[in-house]
Parts: C-alpha cells; sequence; structure tokens
C-alpha cells in the first residue's frame, strides 16, 4: 500500500473508531494487509489502538495473530494488555503465530503473565518457547524459527518431496537442510534444485556442503551482515557441536535492520529504549532523564574549563563572542562518529584496521580546518581588527579539529572494545572534549598573547 493510501485508511479508521461505527471498521481494515494494519495500529493513541485490535480480535482471530506479528513486540505487549485479553485468549493468539515472534513479545510482557501464558500453552509449544527464552537477548538463537524442512542426509529426493508436501506449513520454507542422525548440518538444498533432480537420488549426493551458518550465540546485528553479505533468504542457526537448532529468515533480518538503524538514531540522542509520540510522559521522563544529568555532567566540565579564564573574558570580552566556533567542530566530530558507527555495525572497523581510519579522519579534519579556519581568521580580523586575533582563531579551528577528529574515530572504537554500543554516548563526551579544549586553546592563547599583542 501506497504512502497516500496508507494515510487514507490510518485517518478512515481513527474517524470510525472515534463515531464508534465498528461494522464499517472491520469492513475497512479485512481486506487490508495485516502490515498496513500494524502500522495504523503503530499510530494510533492507546485508547484507539485497542478499538481497533478488539474489532479485528472478534471477527477474525488468525488475521488479529497477523497483525500482531507485524507489531513492534514493545507495541504488542502494551497492546494485549491493554486490551484486557485473558491469558487463555493470549495463548489462543499466539498458537497462531510463529514461536519466534511469541518469544518477543512474552519478553515485553509483565513475568506473572508471561508465566500464566506459559503454564497454559501445549507442552510441545512451552518448551519451543523456553528453548528459545534461554538464549541471550539479541542472539541468533532468541530471534530465529524452529520451522524448518530438515531431513537426513540418506533420504532420496523423492521422499522428501513427500515429506514435504505432507509437513505442516512452514513459516522460512526456502531451502531443505540435509542433517545426520546426530542432526549435525551437514548441507542444504534449494527447493528448485530438489525438484529437477531424479527421484531416487540420495540428498547427500546434490547437498550444498558449504553452507553459511551462525551459532546460537551469533549477535543479531553479524547475523544481519552475513544474510547481506552472502544475499540468503535464510541462514540456519547451529549449537556448538554443529546441530541444527533453526532457521533465520530474511523478513526477520529486515527487522533486525530497521530495529538497529531506530536504536542507534535514538541512542546518538541519548535515548536508550524505543520512545514514541503515543509514549506516556512519565516513561519518556524515565527514558530520558538519565542521560540528561550525564549531559548536564559534561556541561559542568566545560562550564569548569571556562571559568578558570573569567579574568580574560572580563578584559576582553570581545573573544567570548567567537566560542561557537566549537560548536562547528563538535558537529564535525558528530560527522566522524556517524562514520564510524556505520563501519563497526557492518563489521568494517577492528582495532587491527583502526589506524587506517584514524589516518583518513585525521586527514580530512586538516583539510577541513584549513579550508574553515582561513575563513574564520579573516573574519575574526575583520570583526576586531586585529590580525593576532586571526591567528588564534586559526589555531583554535585546526587544532580542535584534530581532537574531533581522533575522538570521534577512537571513542565509538573503544566503547565497542568495552562492551558498550558505539552509538550510545559517544557524541556527548566528543562535545565535552571539542568544547573543553576548544574553550582551553582560545582563552589560553588570548591570555599569553594579551599582554604582547592585545
Amino acid at each position: 500500500m501506497n504512502e497516500k493510501a496508507l494515510a487514507m485508511l490510518y485517518s478512515s479508521a481513527a474517524k470510525f473508531i472515534r463515531v464508534r461505527a465498528y461494522s464499517k471498521l472491520w469492513n475497512l481494515v479485512k481486506k487490508a494487509h495485516s502490515a498496513d494494519i500494524a502500522t495504523v495500529l503503530d499510530k494510533l493513541f492507546p485508547g484507539e489502538r485497542k478499538e481497533l485490535f478488539r474489532v479485528i480480535y472478534n471477527n477474525d482471530i488468525e488475521k488479529a495473530a497477523d497483525v500482531v506479528s507485524e507489531l513492534h513486540p514493545d507495541i504488542a505487549a502494551d497492546l494485549l494488555i491493554q486490551s484486557e485479553l485473558s491469558s487463555r485468549n493470549i495463548v489462543e493468539l499466539f498458537r497462531l503465530m510463529p514461536s519466534d515472534d511469541v518469544v518477543s513479545i512474552m519478553d515485553s510482557l509483565p513475568e506473572e503473565l508471561a508465566e500464566d501464558i506459559k503454564e497454559l500453552m501445549s507442552p510441545k509449544r512451552t518448551e519451543e518457547v523456553e528453548s528459545l527464552l534461554s538464549y541471550e537477548e539479541d542472539t541468533a538463537g532468541r530471534i530465529m524459527s524452529t520451522d524448518f524442512y530438515a531431513l537426513d542426509q540418506n533420504t532420496t529426493v523423492s521422499d522428501a518431496i513427500t515429506a514435504i508436501q505432507l509437513s505442516r506449513e512452514i513459516e522460512s520454507g526456502f531451502y531443505l537442510y540435509v542433517i545426520n542422525r546426530e542432526e549435525k548440518l551437514m548441507g542444504v538444498i534449494s527447493l528448485k534444485q530438489l525438484i529437477l533432480n531424479p527421484p531416487s537420488t540420495r540428498l547427500r549426493e546434490i547437498m550444498n556442503r558449504d553452507v553459511i551458518s551462525v551459532t546460537v550465540d551469533t549477535d543479531q546485528e553479524e547475523v544481519a551482515r552475513q544474510v547481506s553479505a552472502y544475499n540468503l533468504v535464510a541462514i540456519p542457526v547451529v549449537d556448538h557441536e554443529g546441530c541444527l537448532k533453526g532457521v533465520i529468515t530474511v523478513d526477520d533480518i529486515i527487522d533486525i535492520i530497521e530495529e538497529e538503524a531506530a536504536e542507534d538514531l535514538l541512542k546518538m540522542a541519548g535515548v536508550e529504549e524505543i520512545d514514541r509520540i503515543t509514549t506516556s510522559p512519565v516513561k519518556s521522563i524515565k527514558k530520558r532523564l538519565p542521560w540528561l544529568y550525564v549531559n548536564l555532567i559534561t556541561a559542568s566540565i566545560v562550564a569548569l574549563v571556562i571559568s578558570l579564564f573569567k579574568g580574560t573574558i572580563q578584559k576582553y570580552a570581545l573573544i567570548a563572542a567567537f566560542m561557537p566556533i566549537t560548536g562547528l567542530v563538535g558537529n564535525a566530530g558528530i560527522q566522524s562518529i556517524a562514520v564510524m558507527v556505520r563501519e563497526l555495525a557492518l563489521g568494517k572497523i577492528t582495532w587491527g584496521n583502526a589506524r587506517k581510519a584514524l589516518f583518513k579522519e585525521v586527514s580530512v579534519a586538516l583539510g577541513n580546518s584549513v579550508g574553515l579556519g582561513i575563513v574564520v581568521a579573516v573574519f575574526g580580523q575583520i570583526v576586531t581588527g586585529k590580525p593576532i586575533i586571526g591567528l588564534i582563531l586559526f589555531i583554535v579551528l585546526s587544532g580542535d579539529m584534530l581532537i574531533a577528529a581522533v575522538a570521534g574515530t577512537l571513542i565509538p572504537i573503544i566503547w565497542r572494545a568495552v562492551g558498550f554500543d558505539p552509538a550510545f554516548g559517544p557524541g556527548t563526551f566528543l562535545t565535552m572534549l571539542t568544547d573543553g579544549f576548544g574553550y582551553f586553546l582560545l582563552f589560553g592563547l588570548t591570555s599569553l598573547f594579551m599582554g604582547k599583542f592585545l
């Protein structure tokens, strides 16, 4: 559905909800794609979201399950709670959803409700869910699907085709995975390749033994990188003994990429979790305030640097007019951070090649400092009528640009090395460094030269 049609669907749904025209609301959404309905639900306020979901659930539980699968897990969990569905109702809904989607949502549900749901599930489904929940968050094991085609390597093509035809619906039916008696992954066969070979052929004879796979504890970002690098539509997940445990499909990879991009964007702004316009003010305050305290501390350090030169500022107040120059330098540093965060996310930066990245960013900083420094120096001389001011500004800008380049390159790498998300925090500390160093240079050089040239 294009943007215009989606906007019309949203406005019509909101209108029918307001006037309580629920039959018209159902007629509006019953033929709409579940992903489009999920987009509309995401835009609605909690009360409106509850009403739309209730209409879908009461009319078609299978469609309701599809819609919930398309929602962000946090939104889906909030929706199930707001809709006041009983634990049995939620279990019935979950029965129609892939296990990996169920696990993502249960992670966001209150612990007591999640335990009630697990007790009401079938033993097999409970085992699947608990197995996935046993893996660390944001790992391949946590997001994999346990629905896939896997047959013994001695199976014939004819028997394999029959087994696939008789099997239940599989979410990740792109490949047939070939295993041995110990369930170790031996190879992979595309379904197209399967039907093009003679019926009596053994799977071991036609399988591709060079299988790209990940382990259950592989980070989801690395999983996405491998799927992208090898142009896969699904990637198998194995344990450390090589036994096949699950499959991650390309649709889940797209969700991961979108989720990681959104998280990185929010983290660079100092917000740790998803914060939406429909999030309550209290929750938003709890998410944002801690990082604002960190910003306050770093700003206080910069203020302390400025206070060291209060005498210089009092005597040469005009020099304070050039303080915003450090803001320009901070922006240059943020550019370096943005490049580094992207390269780290793609797995292209390590300690081994960090020197190359640093050399490149320092070279860019030198070029930019010359281009900008000359303009700033001329501007400073014109404004003050003193050539020495222009020279001071040129030195300040050049020195601060180098600091910004080094810090913008190394901070994200150091952050990753010590276990932090490189998207979260570097910008604040970079600003503290560039502002603190820039003000120190600006006022320090002014103090040094004021008796001789000013």
